[in-house]
């Protein structure tokens, strides 16, 4: 019996003026470079400058014109709830611009794709996110509720299986027995019915949150806080081990510049030098003074020569702190 072909699926990131357009430059052309046989279609939705934005959130036509060229769809999008409120709040109301009914990948800007993203064998029935994390939130206050009542209210808030939630192999009242992503990748089988999901779930925590919640920041953790929830919701969970490779040789989630060239590996930085050197793509990126000083006047390496990767601070907060006294902290 012949084998059965995988449906392609698209991939959305959300770009708007300034940083993330050339971030987004850069996630466009290592898609091309690692991923060159790619079926699916690359979205970047683009908030436009109405309703919860103020000011100009469009592409700048040189971007525009690279990204197309790089055979990226721009998917204009209006932000009603969040905007330049809570920026992260992108990500819930882009999706639903998507096309409807066609299986998603969503990633942040700040990703590089290093591997063949179209090989990795997403099971979009079972939505999943990255674990790429720390425990972040929520943060236990001394005589505050612990984090078994904070999520449980959260999951019965919404009528959810708290308890088939957790990882019963993680001692209680440990961060990671809860169901927590980073929201820097995720995916599921419509963006419509996750993203309504992902929206009222947002929307209510930040409007009505419940009582446990009380001394609790929900921002900038509102998206990570309602993720895991929605992944819940659609019968997902946690990533299994077939999906390795995002985080690790298919994607990187580098989030700041300065970062990537401190920490990660010799192939994520070759990657990076490699689809940022043709003139087309430099021309435009050596707009964006991190990237000209870090990648093309060769501050990254200087910075990179600080770290032995073998060997890194167990906390990025050393690691971002040494950068900054040596003046190569750059986003």
């Amino acid at each position: 019996m012949a084998a059965r072909r995988k449906k392609p699926f698209n991939v959305m990131i959300v770009a708007q003026r300034g940083r993330l357009e050339y971030e987004a430059v850069l996630f466009a052309a290592s898609l091309r470079h690692a991923a060159p046989d790619f079926k699916g279609r690359l979205y970047v939705a683009e908030p436009q400058p109405t309703c919860a934005w103020r000011g100009e959130t469009r592409l700048t036509d040189p971007v525009r014109g690279l990204l197309e060229d790089l055979g990226a769809t721009i998917l204009p999008f209006e932000a009603q709830h969040f905007g330049e409120s809570y920026p992260y709040g992108n990500k819930i109301e882009a999706l639903a611009a998507l096309p409807k009914g066609e299986p998603f990948v969503f990633f942040d800007t700040d990703t590089l794709i290093t591997g063949d993203l179209g090989a990795v064998p997403f099971d979009f029935a079972r939505p999943a996110a990255s674990m790429r994390r720390e425990g972040t939130w929520p943060q236990i206050e001394l005589y505050g509720p612990g984090y078994n009542a904070i999520w449980a209210s959260l999951y019965d808030r919404f009528g959810l299986d708290y308890e088939g939630s957790l990882d019963l192999s993680q001692p209680d009242e440990y961060w990671e027995r809860y169901l927590y992503f980073n929201a820097g990748w995720f995916f599921g089988a419509c963006p419509k019915v996750f993203g309504e999901r992902f929206l009222h779930y947002a929307l209510a925590i930040r409007d009505d949150p419940p009582e446990t919640l009380v001394c609790q920041e929900l921002f900038p953790w509102l998206d990570q806080i309602a993720l895991p929830l929605v992944v819940h919701s659609l019968g997902g969970g946690r990533p299994g081990p077939e999906l390795g490779g995002l985080d690790g040789d298919v994607t990187c989630h580098w989030r700041v510049l300065s970062l990537l060239y401190a920490r990660e590996d010799d192939r994520v930085v070759e990657v990076l030098e490699t689809i940022a050197a043709p003139n087309k793509i430099k021309k435009v990126l050596k707009a964006y003074d991190p990237i000209k000083r870090l990648v093309f006047q060769g501050r990254g390496h200087k910075a990179r020569a600080l770290f032995d990767r073998a060997n890194l601070p167990r906390r990025e907060q050393a690691i971002r702190n040494r950068l900054k006294s040596e003046n190569y902290w750059m986003r």
